[in-house]
């Protein structure tokens, strides 16, 4: 191992430069980063651009004096720079302070010129245009990511990227994997809106350093920081459904370097709903508590920071006949009922070095532990699932020669324990895989950024396999960004935790095994093209751009999960092809001042050969027409009073219906469904920097899906299925709220 960290210390030692790090904000507000400035050396083309923190880093020499600071909206700033030291200036505003206030905003959702990866940034200010009460609903206002219901009864939201549902997409909490193996299903509501710092949405094949796992995509989720937030910050809302939810931080300064931060989430919803008089609850009764501490060491000097998170989640719902009593009816065929009780408990840490004499060298530690436990019943249906997880990651960064070309190495380990009850088999395993991963960044910022990686890992049950990816940019002219990808993921398919809205139905279910590891099934491999193009420009004098990009995901293996035959669900290894091609377009303008407006097309080509030939995927529109509006007013100056209007309106195409024709004639379905559309809105008044209102609705035009459950009148027969969901289910919400901060 020695040797090892020798051999990678020693390109940098001998090929390295200085480099300079700092922070850029708004003169006004110290913890305002300015995302997108730009930071260069006076006559020269070596240059960098802030992140969504405001942080940069930029090569030095001795022979550079003057660093030149230029953001749009803002006074250009030239440092005298006499130097390696980290830097932190405040640019002031064009004009005056009280009246930029929002004009000088930085974008809430921002996309990269100069990133090699396709990788949209989302702000916590984004989430704040809907209620956003955990991750699930954390993209109603983003056309890259597809949010609907996985079934009629449990309320259970699943995302989609490029067409394929979220197993296909390595959903990460600060480059953690988070949302796999047991949590899967739902996972997503246990990350509540309000802990969210920012959420990076990465298309196609991501990076290597975070895993063999990932086909679609990547989302990380960014917490916010004990450090930076606000002191005190109440949360409450509540819906017309009688849904209520508080959140409430507290952070406080340990000392100088320690801070520590107490998260508190809770919500509940104890009122029955059957707005469709199907005699089922609309949506589930729940009660959730959700806590986590987290404390932050930062020692600037030596270059020292590090992250510890606490978690603790308890999380229960009930769903099913409108009278059902679990201590009557439950396991009986009285009433069709479920219960779905989670308990889960997590501990991680992030550890960073930056050698203070050698900047750009770098290493960073993460390790993270949970333990996670569900009991659930579904009707007459059992299934239970216990999942501690152990992942530990190691990470180091450097450069060859100069800080064009940047190196990140490491090794991970991941040990998964799975035991699963499934009616009367329990079903047990073991996984294990240690890895070695290496990636190359060329950057020269203007013209070129190439990433290309490869790691090995060596799987228990998987075997030794090797994941390549590559990323691409090349921008000809100005505010342009070609890009290019290709990379290969490889996963386990957990057949029962990430499709549980089988057990809502009375298919029976059967595995075809073919001699696999996992279940007798084959691993899961794919391979994920794609190409995007990215164009920034002035329509009449004001900011816009444009985005075109197609992916396509080519499946060498896949879990096939065949819903055709409605008395059955059947798992078995893909025997043919199976792809999704995504193709988007999306348009964002400022019109004029404080108003914002997006636009998004795009059409989906998922296909799979099932037994019963080539099929379309079914719950896929093809088609999906996006727009989002975002409108600000600036009523009092003084005290940055103002009004924020929102509005997203989503189409979505026909579907296609899985197959019905074994129903009874009164149970089955047509072949599509119909076209739908919803309307989103929300109002918020922010009275002072500590204290804002908002009022929002969701479905606004009262759409609903009728009889969304088959079999109602025999929830115990054949034909009993929840999962043809293709729109809403409870009509009309409406939800209002308050937030008051104090920093």
């Amino acid at each position: 191992m020695k040797c090892l960290i020798n051999m990678l210390l020693l390109p940098a030692l001998i090929f390295s430069q200085e480099k300079i790090t700092g922070t850029i904000h708004d003169a006004a507000n110290k913890n305002e980063g300015l995302v997108g400035a730009n930071v260069y050396w006076a006559n020269t083309n070596v240059g960098s651009i802030t992140d969504i923190d405001g942080r940069f880093s930029i090569s030095y020499k001795t022979e550079y004096k003057k660093l030149i600071i230029s953001h749009v909206g803002y006074k250009t700033d030239t440092l005298n720079i006499k130097n390696s030291n980290s830097i932190t200036h405040g640019l002031q505003p064009t004009e005056d302070l009280d009246e930029v206030t929002v004009t000088s905003r930085k974008q809430t959702t921002a996309k990269s010129f100069f990133k090699a990866e396709n990788v949209i940034t989302v702000s916590s200010k984004e989430l704040l245009k809907a209620a956003c009460c955990n991750l699930s609903e954390s993209f109603e206002t983003n056309p890259s990511i597809d949010v609907n219901f996985a079934d009629a009864v449990t309320g259970t939201r699943q995302i989609k990227m490029l067409g394929l549902t979220s197993p296909y997409i390595l959903i990460a909490t600060e480059n953690i994997p988070s949302i796999r193996g047991a949590s899967q299903a739902y996972g997503l509501s246990f990350i509540p809106g309000t802990w969210v710092e920012s959420i990076q949405i990465s298309k196609g094949a991501g990076s290597v350093v975070n895993g063999y796992e990932s086909i679609a995509g990547q989302i990380n989720t960014e917490l916010v920081k004990p450090s930076t937030d606000n002191t005190l910050f109440v949360n409450l809302y509540g819906a017309s459904s009688e849904r209520l939810e508080l959140n409430t931080h507290v952070n406080s300064k340990v000392s100088n370097r320690w801070h520590t931060g107490l998260y508190l989430h809770g919500n509940s919803h104890n009122k029955k709903h059957d707005v469709n008089n199907d005699g089922f609850l609309d949506m589930p009764l729940f009660n959730q508590i959700n806590l986590m501490n987290r404390w932050q060491y930062t020692d600037t000097k030596n270059g020292f920071v590090s992250f510890v998170n606490l978690k603790f989640l308890n999380d229960e719902k009930q769903t099913g006949e409108l009278n059902f009593d679990p201590e009557n009816d439950k396991f009986t065929t009285n009433l069709w009922g479920s219960e779905i009780n989670t308990r889960r408990y997590e501990v991680s840490t992030k550890f960073g070095y930056v050698n203070a004499e050698i900047p750009w060298q770098s290493l960073g530690v993460q390790t993270a532990y949970s333990n996670h436990k569900q009991t659930s019943y579904f009707g007459l249906n059992q299934y239970n699932i216990t999942h501690n997880s152990l992942y530990a990651n190691a990470i180091y960064n450097s450069i060859i020669s100069d800080s064009r070309h940047k190196i990140k190495t490491g090794l991970s380990y991941t040990h998964d324990f799975y035991n699963e009850f499934v009616n009367t088999i329990t079903y047990r395993r073991i996984e294990n895989s240690v890895g070695a991963f290496f990636e190359y960044n060329y950057n020269n910022l203007e013209l070129l950024n190439l990433t290309a990686g490869i790691r090995i890992d060596h799987h228990n049950l998987l075997g030794t396999f090797i994941t390549p990816r590559m990323h691409i940019r090349y921008s000809p002219w100005r505010k342009s960004a070609f890009r290019a990808s290709v990379g290969r993921g490889k996963r386990s398919a957990n057949i029962f935790a990430e499709n549980q809205q089988l057990f809502s139905t009375s298919r029976q279910i059967n595995i075809t095994n073919t001699g696999g590891e996992i279940y007798g099934l084959d691993p899961e491999i794919a391979w994920n093209y794609g190409v995007s193009y990215l164009q920034g420009f002035n329509l009449f004098g004001k900011k816009a751009d444009i985005t075109l990009d197609y992916y396509k995901t080519d499946f060498k293996n896949q879990v096939v999960v065949d819903w055709e035959n409605s008395q059955a669900i059947n798992f078995y290894n893909l025997n043919g092809k199976s792809f999704a091609n995504s193709f988007q377009a999306e348009f964002n303008y400022s019109a004029f001042k404080y108003f914002d407006l997006r636009l998004a097309y795009k059409f989906y080509d998922v296909k799979t050969d099932y037994n019963t030939g080539r099929l379309e995927k079914p719950l896929t529109p093809r088609n999906r027409f996006f727009a989002n509006v975002s409108y600000e007013i600036l009523t009092k100056k003084e005290n940055k009073e103002h009004w924020k209007f929102d509005a997203t309106y989503n189409w979505l195409s026909s579907q296609r219906f899985a197959s019905t024709l074994n129903n009874a004639i009164e149970n089955q379905l047509p072949i599509r469904t119909p076209v739908v559309a919803t309307l989103n809105a929300q109002i918020t008044k922010v009275f002072s920097s500590k204290f804002e209102v908002y009022l929002g609705g969701e479905n606004i035009t009262n759409v609903r899906q009728p009889n969304p459950i088959l079999g109602t009148d025999d929830p115990f027969g054949a034909n009993f299925d929840t999962t043809f969901v293709y729109g809403p289910i409870f009509g009309s919400l409406f939800y209002t709220g308050l937030r008051f901060k104090l920093q």
